[in-house]
């Protein structure tokens, strides 16, 4: 949600027994660099899964212009190492053992990806890892999982990104059995090239006509056709086999404007459900709103003002496409991913080079 520092919020993930193994006593920290925001976790292992000891989040538009141009601007990369920078101090200041910095979409796309890696190691002493959206569908799924119903036999989780939006499936494990590195891959997933930035510049973000809008939920649809078609996941669905859940600044706008709060509160919104008719009521009514008026919305706010309506665009389209009937929010996914690995000791090892300097 882009709601600053985010502290001591307790959230399960995975078994606390596999957490307490191994490198039960570290202090991890994930960063998340995607097409819009940059987010940070740092957390300890304990009983029953991780206490988040800091966290950072800002919006800084590093896919700003992306597809026009095909590379990072330079008042992006401006932006976005400034953040970057803030995140290389927590990691200092909290004595992190291990940690893993990926970036997605953007840097994926750029054509000056290499020299931007290189100039934020250098500036912030942060190795990012560009990881593919293969690797990104299966952290985001990890981070999920504590949310997944397993007396439901497969679930959809879909990602609404800056630069993409991530849709993956799988068959969800028995009840009782033990995380491991298998569960969490998906059986199929897909990333769409077009995201809440992408769609924006294309469509227009500030004063969006109905026609406009249906015109995006129509594209949306279209991309998402041949994913259905191979998967065929609408038998699933049909037979109510078949849960569904969302992880996006998108998502969680919604859940935070259904509860009518006054300011962004992560934890009634992560876990909640949303049925499809509301979401649909709710996304509809964000684009007959004025641009002023999403501004003035405290679940929306200047910085998402003119992107939330592709994100409603984008989760109508999903909810059309495969009509579960209601969706659990998460405001978890990727970040919490990467850390249930690292505590598994699946990831890298500790990096103490980062954020060891700056300039």
């Amino acid at each position: 949600m882009g709601a600053g520092i985010v502290a001591n919020f307790a959230t399960r993930l995975g078994h606390g027994r596999d957490a307490a193994r191994g490198h039960g006593r570290g202090v991890y920290a994930a960063l998340d660099l995607g097409t819009n925001n940059c987010r940070l976790l740092v957390a300890r292992a304990v009983a029953g899964g991780f206490q988040v000891v800091d966290a950072f989040s800002r919006i800084v538009r590093l896919g700003e212009g992306l597809s026009a141009t095909g590379a990072l601007s330079e008042a992006a990369q401006s932006r976005t190492l400034e953040a970057l920078k803030v995140c290389a101090a927590k990691i200092r200041r909290n004595n992190v053992t291990r940690c893993r910095a990926v970036a997605t979409e953007a840097c994926r796309r750029a054509r000056n990806r290499g020299a931007f890696v290189e100039r934020v190691r250098l500036r912030t002493g942060i190795d990012l890892e560009i990881i593919s959206n293969d690797e990104e569908a299966c952290l985001a799924l990890a981070g999920c999982m504590p949310l997944l119903d397993r007396g439901v036999s497969h679930a959809l989780v879909f990602d609404i990104g800056g630069g993409s939006t991530e849709l993956a499936w799988m068959e969800m494990p028995a009840r009782g059995a033990a995380p491991n590195g298998e569960e969490t891959r998906p059986g199929g997933w897909c990333s769409m090239p077009m995201g809440v930035v992408t769609l924006a510049e294309r469509h227009g973000g500030r004063q969006v006509t109905p026609a406009a809008y249906r015109a995006m939920v129509a594209e949306v649809r279209a991309a998402l056709a041949p994913f259905e078609a191979e998967h065929a996941l609408n038998r699933l669905v049909a037979d109510g086999r078949m849960q569904m859940l969302g992880t996006s600044g998108t998502v969680t706008t919604l859940a935070g404007i259904h509860q009518r709060l006054a300011r962004y509160d992560r934890a009634r919104v992560d876990g909640c459900y949303l049925d499809f008719e509301t979401a649909r009521a709710i996304s509809r009514g964000i684009a007959a709103m004025s641009y002023e008026s999403r501004v003035a919305s405290p679940c929306i706010g200047r910085q998402r003002a003119d992107l939330v309506i592709a994100g409603c665009a984008i989760l109508e389209a999903v909810c059309e496409t495969w009509p579960v009937g209601r969706l659990r929010v998460a405001d978890r996914g990727l970040r919490e991913g990467i850390l249930y690995r690292l505590a598994r000791g699946d990831g890298p090892p500790a990096a103490q080079r980062n954020g060891a300097h700056g300039s």
